[in-house]
């Protein structure tokens, strides 16, 4: 477990890129907490075209999965580093467990989430409030989820979120008494824990 605060995108992707290239079978599993200055990441099939216009925020065209989405502050990132073959998880049903902890968090906080058949995530009432990309190498995952709890969402209006357009984003903030990202941070790990055997 490693909470690395408000961190830059970049630095914090290459040494998720560098760790995973470096473990052996015996390297514990780990996930990583943080936050993001506004950046937009485009997956590696990403379409830019979904960057509809330019508003000053950096985009990075990276490894995961998924097409373009936003990290800002007030939004909670969760990297997931972690043996798939190892733990015998195939890639779906890892994305289902994450999906899982997701709507098990919101639950708590009274917030009704569901999936969208064939848009990976988490919504509430059609709107996405947790996002899903991950990159597997060598049967290892990184990359991870990001769920949105007090930020500013004003930004996602210059993409087509996850390349779907007109797609409405929500935050935990504007559906709960919520804002804290640290103790969501930790309810949100328990989660996880239960979910990844």
């Amino acid at each position: 477990m490693r909470h690395l605060e408000r961190v830059e995108f970049e630095p914090t992707w290459r040494a998720m890129q560098d760790f995973t290239a470096r473990r052996t079978a015996e390297t514990p599993d780990e996930i990583w907490l943080c936050e993001h200055p506004p950046v937009f990441t485009l997956g590696q099939a990403g379409k830019p075209e979904h960057l509809l216009r330019d508003i000053g925020v950096p985009l990075v065209k990276i490894d995961r999965g998924g097409q373009i989405t936003y990290h800002g502050p007030g939004q909670l990132v969760v990297y997931l580093l972690l043996d798939l073959q190892r733990r015998g998880l195939k890639v779906r049903e890892l994305v289902k467990r994450i999906e899982q902890a997701l709507i098990d968090l919101l639950e708590e906080y009274g917030i009704a989430a569901e999936r969208l058949a064939g848009a990976p995530g988490v919504y509430v009432a059609g709107a996405k409030i947790a996002a899903l990309g991950l990159r597997i190498r060598n049967a290892r995952s990184y990359h991870g989820l990001c769920l949105n709890i007090d930020m500013d969402l004003a930004p996602y209006a210059a993409i087509n979120p996850c390349g779907y357009a007109g797609m409405a984003v929500t935050q935990m903030r504007d559906l709960c008494d919520e804002t804290n990202v640290q103790r969501v941070a930790a309810r949100l790990l328990q989660h996880l824990q239960a979910q990844l055997p």
